[in-house]
């Protein structure tokens, strides 16, 4: 949901659409610069998700050319959507299964080790409530971060601006619509914490 400063877009703001988009205020997405941007991500995508298991390798160059970056024994299972993909960091040794929709008109930050279901959303783009400026296609976006060791079940929806911290599980099929803190279980729509998960026990020695 837009914030009150983004309700009416600024008309004398001299930025290109690019520099509003990327500071997170209301921008028009139908832009020659956006344009090729989401156009080379497209191209990525459908390379992407066109190689087999069989092609490791070449999968893993593709996911660093198109990923802002990719840490070490990172795993994302095509078909991957992304709106440019640049904007989306991924850690070491985590996982997506099938079908990760992560629109990436704002950062999409995720941690290491986490485990992301089939058909998860993570949602950066929001409008705005009046009509008028929603009409003239002005839209925003707001940030999305998973925190390390996080568990996203199947077919979770992630909204704009929601950060989730470290080691916490969302129950399949939940929308997570606000922060959750770290160490939790969460399950629902809108998503409600229902658990809290025991510290680690403490190390020998």
């Amino acid at each position: 949901m837009p914030t009150a400063d983004q309700e009416q877009p600024a008309h004398e703001d001299t930025r290109s659409m690019r520099e509003r988009m990327e500071a997170g205020d209301l921008y028009i997405a139908d832009d020659p610069e956006l344009a090729e941007l989401s156009t080379r991500a497209l191209d990525l995508m459908d390379t992407y998700n066109a190689t087999t298991v069989r092609q490791a390798p070449l999968r893993r160059r593709l996911l660093e050319e198109l990923l802002g970056s990719v840490g070490e024994d990172t795993e994302i299972r095509p078909p991957l959507r992304v709106d440019y993909g640049s904007n989306i960091s991924v850690g070491a040794r985590s996982f997506a299964n099938f079908g990760l929709v992560a629109l990436d008109v704002a950062p999409v930050v995720i941690g290491d080790d986490v485990q992301i279901g089939p058909n998860v959303q993570l949602l950066t783009p929001t409008h705005p409530l009046e009509p008028g400026p929603r009409r003239d296609k002005w839209e925003a976006a707001r940030p999305i971060r998973i925190g390390d060791n996080v568990w996203l079940g199947g077919g979770v929806i992630v909204l704009p601006g929601v950060t989730i911290g470290d080691n916490t599980v969302v129950g399949a099929g939940a929308v997570v619509t606000r922060d959750l803190p770290a160490d939790v279980v969460a399950v629902g729509n809108p998503a409600r914490v229902v658990r809290r998960l025991a510290d680690p026990a403490p190390a020998d020695g």
